[in-house]
């Protein structure tokens, strides 16, 4: 009896060391099934976050690169405005100059023209136009190699100086005659008749003229400029 029990709990005790077995190889596989499943769950997290990284680099990445790019566009801009605008002060610049230089180049033809014009007034036909000293006066000019168009400048000066009298006297400054010499006796090398006549007066007052200024015009120019010739 008493082996028959101890084959029975031999064999029971067989038994539930089989079960038990089972049992613990069933939950330790069914552990590992979760542990493997939590680690592939695991991995998916960290790639799906490593790529939400990535994203967000990429992201930000392009941001910067546009703010870059617009920036640069802007200082682009910036930078042809400035040049457009020095390249327009410079025209406006050479314009302003150019038109100086036409200008100057205007007023220098002018005077030249004027310089060489003799009278910008009326010109006599002949020196019938004139009488007493004034016709003389007229004829010795052409006698002396000028033009009939200086008469009129002629005319001007000596009418200023002595009203084309022959007798006429600064007693303060002691000129005399109708080119107003001074002193008088200077005419004396045109004639010894000086102090009488018209003529020899007109005579060395326009040799004084052509030795001192040229012509007749130039003479009243100067004489308009000063006050004196």
């Amino acid at each position: 009896m008493s082996r028959l029990w101890s084959r029975l709990g031999v064999r029971g005790l067989a038994v539930a060391l089989l079960v038990g077995g089972v049992g613990g190889g069933y939950y330790l596989g069914e552990d590992r099934e979760t542990q493997q499943q939590s680690i592939e769950a695991e991995s998916a997290l960290v790639a799906q976050q490593a790529e939400w990284d990535l994203l967000r680099e990429r992201h930000a990445a392009h941001i910067n690169a546009t703010v870059a790019q617009r920036a640069a566009e802007q200082e682009a801009a910036r930078k042809a405005a400035a040049l457009a605008k020095a390249a327009a002060e410079r025209a406006r610049r050479a314009e302003e100059a150019a038109s100086r230089k036409r200008e100057r180049a205007a007023a220098e033809k002018k005077a030249a023209e004027e310089a060489t014009k003799p009278y910008t007034g009326p010109i006599p036909a002949s020196c019938n136009e004139f009488s007493g000293n004034r016709k003389i006066g007229c004829a010795v000019l052409l006698s002396e190699g000028f033009e009939l168009a200086e008469m009129p400048c002629l005319d001007k000066l000596w009418s200023k100086e002595s009203g084309w009298n022959h007798k006429a006297e600064n007693r303060s400054s002691g000129a005399y005659g109708i080119p107003q010499a001074l002193p008088g006796s200077k005419m004396s090398s045109a004639g010894a008749d000086w102090r009488t006549s018209p003529a020899t007066q007109i005579e060395w007052g326009l040799g004084y003229i052509k030795g001192r200024y040229g012509t007749p015009c130039d003479a009243w120019g100067h004489s308009q400029d000063v006050g004196w010739y």
